[in-house]
């Protein structure tokens, strides 16, 4: 039986760089996982589009569906798709835009969404790679306060994530660590790095939580300027391709519980 496919679904910007950091995160899934089967589609701005991914995948399915004489009837064949929201919490696109769109998909694709990326260890890991690629050492960390800047939601639980990463990760050894947000919700990243500061960190740095460039990531760079240092985006960080080939494990192998369900 051959392996589904891995859909990455990407949120589409106007910014060209988005597009060009999904494509690379994904180079490098396929570097990490030769032989798999990766498709991107984008839910706004960008193409191909989810739907459009998914129409094209069940035409495959339906030219490449095997014709049986006996009976004198015909098996239509059935895709398995593993569809994989590239999103960092479970906020409104992974509870609403996104199962809606799959929703639609042909009925010749057998659908199985994927978890969203965090929270997971790997990501706090890609985090710290991109400070000590901006300039920090392991050693500056008990000096040094971290801004965990999101993007920023509306939905509780995703706020709520984000502050647990940020406890998390400060026992980790860094000064301190403190969340902040480009939308939606407070604090901003500039109060937040303000914060560290009255706490009497030695030096803040800023830690994007975020996979690609975009009008909000920008946002967080502006509220940076009094930051010491400006993390990169998490964008085709290793950490990230290996979070994104663990929840596609997840989800093409059953669970018990839903063996048994």
């Amino acid at each position: 039986m051959s392996q589904p496919v891995l859909l990455v679904i990407a949120h589409g910007s106007r910014d060209p760089r988005h597009a060009a950091t999904v494509d690379a995160l994904v180079r490098r899934v396929r570097a990490q996982r030769p032989g798999l089967r990766v498709e991107t589609g984008f839910l706004d701005f960008n193409i191909p589009s989810v739907r459009g991914v998914l129409e094209s995948l069940a035409e495959e399915v339906r030219r490449e569906a095997p014709r049986w004489r006996g009976g004198g009837g015909r098996r239509e064949g059935v895709r398995d798709v593993v569809a994989l929201p590239l999103l960092l919490t479970r906020a409104f696109h992974a509870k609403a835009d996104i199962p809606a769109v799959l929703r639609e998909a042909p009925s010749r694709l057998r659908i199985h969404q994927a978890e969203v990326l965090g929270p997971s260890p790997l990501l706090t890991a890609a985090l710290e790679r991109r400070l000590y690629e901006a300039g920090l050492t392991p050693a500056d960390k008990s000096s040094t306060g971290v801004v965990l800047a999101s993007a920023g939601s509306t939905d509780p639980e995703a706020i709520a994530v984000i502050a647990e990463i940020a406890r998390e990760w400060r026992h980790t050894g860094w000064c301190a660590v403190r969340p902040a947000f480009a939308s939606a919700s407070l604090p901003r990243t500039e109060d937040a790095v303000r914060e560290l500061r009255a706490l009497g960190c030695a030096r803040v740095a800023v830690a994007p939580y975020v996979l690609a460039p975009g009008f909000l990531p920008d946002r967080i760079a502006r509220g940076a300027a009094e930051a010491d240092v400006l993390a990169d985006v998490l964008g085709p960080a290793p950490e990230v391709a290996r979070v994104l080939l663990e929840r596609y494990d997840e989800a093409r192998v059953p669970t018990p519980a839903a063996v048994g369900a």
